[in-house]
């Protein structure tokens, strides 16, 4: 089960160096074969697709795109509450994300010059949303709703079907939902390979964004630059900051609910209680038995699972900003105290009512988070994640004629004498 640590200001750390290798080797294998599907998707765009379909998936539809008549029939089946619930959570998603729109802006100078910012959203987005085992209709609405908001112009999801080679109605109901524009059954490196090269069928987008395993993710990496991505996404991880007011049945439920993920996963309880530790890991073992993924938990949890007792909270918000966790909660006594004081982290849960899988899908916020130390310099996806800006200037001759002499300077002193010319030869 979990490993205890006693925080000493060295063992804690060589931790964290043993989590950012736990999935450096996986991603160097399956290079090759992920470079060899971008390049097939890329020479037979819809016939290398279905292909791979076949093989990876079982069965590959008759037809890549589902159109809107199939779409209502498929979300015909949906569970009437579970409709329901989605659009409650799309609401919540975007009230949050409807605050961070930016505004295109201009600016004037008495000397006549004008100077601005154009905002305005990408052409076209594509989003891919696992759907074989881990199925996830959330990762719609997370996607999707700040896409819509930041003015996308189209969204284009890939999804891949099920072993007979139909969608998932649930991921269909969450993107009619949240306004996703077209909707192609393929899955994998394939579908992240079409998206950014375009194929017959399946349009060429700007961006793409969305979770998936690891050969998607190398693939988002690998193509990164012929499109943008989100982020280069890593294993789950949750943080825990507990003080001796936490309940240990609640760290415990926390502690698995990311352990679950993926046996990579890492799950970390940092806290200056020595009895809340032992309390916490005898929680694990009790709730871990009637947990159906109990297995992925407990191999998560042996590997790169952690109990670390500090010596004072000092010492505990240290750890976190080295860690820069993806999620981190605050269960302690006066958790708002401590909001200025952590600043690497993706998302952080506040109070002993505010668990993870809340801000995985419903209270609002983004859950497609920056992982493996990335929340130092990444942040959350957002509006902004879809936005493009482009700054204007416009001077009259009068207002350049004022500052030509300094921009020549300038020029000059780079041995650019081209870009000095380009001015000089206004005013000759």
């Amino acid at each position: 089960m979990i490993t205890t640590v006693i925080a000493d200001g060295k063992k804690e750390y060589e931790f964290i160096e043993y989590l950012k290798k736990r999935a450096q080797s996986s991603d160097k294998n399956v290079i090759p074969t992920v470079s060899e599907i971008i390049e097939n998707v890329r020479e037979n765009g819809d016939k290398a697709v279905r292909d791979y379909t076949v093989k990876f998936d079982g069965k590959a539809p008759e037809r890549a795109e589902i159109t809107a008549g199939e779409i209502d029939a498929i979300i015909a089946k949906c569970d009437a509450d579970y409709i329901s619930t989605v659009k409650k959570a799309a609401a919540n998603i975007a009230d949050f994300h409807q605050r961070q729109v930016q505004q295109s802006w201009l600016t004037t100078k008495p000397n006549g010059v004008m100077m601005g910012q154009r905002v305005r959203g990408l052409k076209r987005v594509g989003i891919y949303v696992p759907g074989g085992t881990a199925a996830y209709p959330s990762s719609v609405l997370m996607n999707a709703i700040p896409a819509k908001i930041a003015g996308v112009e189209e969204i284009v999801m890939c999804t891949p079907p099920q072993k007979d080679g139909t969608p998932n109605p649930n991921i269909i109901a969450a993107a009619k939902l949240a306004g996703v524009d077209r909707i192609f059954l393929m899955g994998g490196a394939q579908a992240i390979a079409a998206l950014a090269y375009g194929t017959e069928t399946v349009p060429k987008v700007d961006k793409i964004v969305g979770p998936g395993n690891i050969f998607v993710a190398t693939a988002k990496k690998l193509l990164y630059g012929t499109v943008d991505i989100d982020m280069i996404a890593g294993p789950s991880e949750i943080l825990i900051v507990a003080d001796k007011t936490a309940n240990p049945k609640f760290l415990a439920a926390d502690l698995m609910s990311q352990a679950e993920h993926d046996k990579l996963a890492s799950a970390i309880l940092l806290t200056d209680s020595a009895q809340l530790a032992e309390q916490t890991k005898e929680e694990l073992t009790r709730q871990a038995a009637s947990l159906e993924r109990r297995d992925i938990i407990n191999s998560s949890l042996d590997n790169f699972g952690a109990i670390i007792v500090c010596s004072d909270i000092s010492q505990v918000i240290d750890f976190a900003h080295a860690l820069a966790p993806e999620h981190l909660e605050v269960c302690c006594e006066n958790p708002m105290e401590y909001v200025g004081k952590l600043d690497n982290a993706g998302s952080v849960f506040l109070g002993n009512y505010s668990p993870e899988p809340l801000g995985d899908y419903f209270a609002g916020p983004n859950h497609v988070l920056p992982t493996s130390g990335t929340a130092r310099f990444f942040s959350p996806l957002s509006v902004d994640s879809f936005i493009k800006k482009s700054s204007f200037i416009y001077y009259t001759e009068d207002a350049l004629r004022a500052d030509a002499q300094d921009v020549v300077r300038f020029a000059e002193t780079e041995g650019l004498t081209a870009h000095a010319n380009s001015i000089k030869v206004r005013f000759e």
